[in-house]
């Protein structure tokens, strides 16, 4: 029934009716001020907050996307504070502010969705954020019981320093369902922020951007979770993937995940190990001395000779017997 709804309304009906269900979304004001001379940003919750949460983890729900936000105020204070300090509690800070606010130092740099609408995205960003979100997969998550995942790892909440070379992961309003697997969640993530290259990339960078950032996340297991991943949804899902997507032609984009899906497929076909023995898959020294087959080197005609001449005779005994 889904399906029929969805593939029943126009292009330009559904474009609108997808970009109001983003603005419907914005559940957060964010600013920017100074305190005690920093830089920081400020997440204060909207006055309906609770209630939109609300109807966004029931549309979630019923298109079985398995992410929801934080619905509860406190609730999202505590995460949000959590995993900053998590993150990036080596040089920066965050904390609450009231019953409704976040405050959080303003990482140094710019996002990577920024890098990339004005061309000036490279493998180097892409290589450190890879890095950074195989790093937060490390850490432990009392919330799942498992290790930790974002949820929304979109382009948009990765920031790059240039100076520091590094990565940074901001923006925690949503979390994943806790009944999916370690493997699943942290796939996801990398799916989100794949999209957003598929969707928004220039035509000849998208895919060698995509496999070096896969390549940098360097999980093969996460990795072929992913490619399992890469199709357009139908139903009520489609709505989200459209969001996801930044409303970029869905036949463009479903292109482009077929793909680098391919481009996983060989990927993978190569990294297989050999199951031969490690002897016969040995390569051969390259600092070898050519010589004609069958016939030894002087060294190996001069080592059989001596060896020859002291090994006893065939009728004679090694051993002198033993008089008991």
């Amino acid at each position: 029934m889904g399906s029929t709804l969805i593939e029943s309304i126009t292009p330009k009906a559904f474009r609108d009716f997808a970009a109001a269900a983003v603005d419907f979304l914005k559940i957060n004001s964010v600013s920017e001020k100074f305190r005690h001379g920093r830089p920081v940003v400020v997440k204060r919750r909207n006055g309906n907050s609770e209630k939109i949460a609300e109807s966004a983890n029931l549309y979630f729900r019923l298109a079985d996307i398995p992410i929801r936000f934080w619905s509860n105020a406190e609730e999202w204070q505590r995460w949000e504070v959590d995993c900053f300090q998590m993150l990036n509690g080596d040089r920066f800070r965050a904390f609450a502010v009231g019953a409704r606010a976040v405050c959080a130092d303003k990482l140094p740099g710019r996002s990577l969705w920024d890098h990339m609408t004005e061309g000036t995205l490279n493998r180097r960003m892409l290589q450190a954020a890879a890095s950074e979100l195989r790093r937060a997969h490390q850490f432990w998550s009392d919330q799942f019981r498992g290790h930790w995942s974002h949820a929304d790892a979109t382009m948009t909440n990765v920031i790059y320093d240039e100076v520091s070379d590094r990565a940074r992961l901001i923006d925690f309003e949503i979390v994943h369902r806790k009944s999916l697997p370690t493997r699943v969640r942290h796939a996801d993530d990398l799916l989100v922020f794949l999209l957003d290259l598929a969707a928004m990339a220039p035509k000849r960078q998208w895919l060698p951007l995509a496999l070096c950032f896969i390549d940098a996340y360097g999980d093969e297991k996460v990795i072929g979770e992913v490619r399992k991943h890469l199709t357009v949804p139908s139903g009520l899902a489609r709505i989200w993937w459209n969001v996801r997507t930044s409303f970029a032609k869905p036949a463009k984009v479903k292109r482009r995940l077929e793909a680098l899906r391919n481009a996983l497929r060989v990927l993978q076909l190569y990294s297989v190990a050999p199951t031969e023995p490690a002897r016969k898959s040995r390569r051969p020294s390259t600092s070898c001395q050519v010589t004609s087959a069958g016939i030894p080197r002087p060294i190996s005609r001069a080592r059989a000779t001596r060896e020859s001449a002291k090994a006893p005779s065939p009728g004679m005994p090694s051993k002198l017997p033993t008089i008991r």
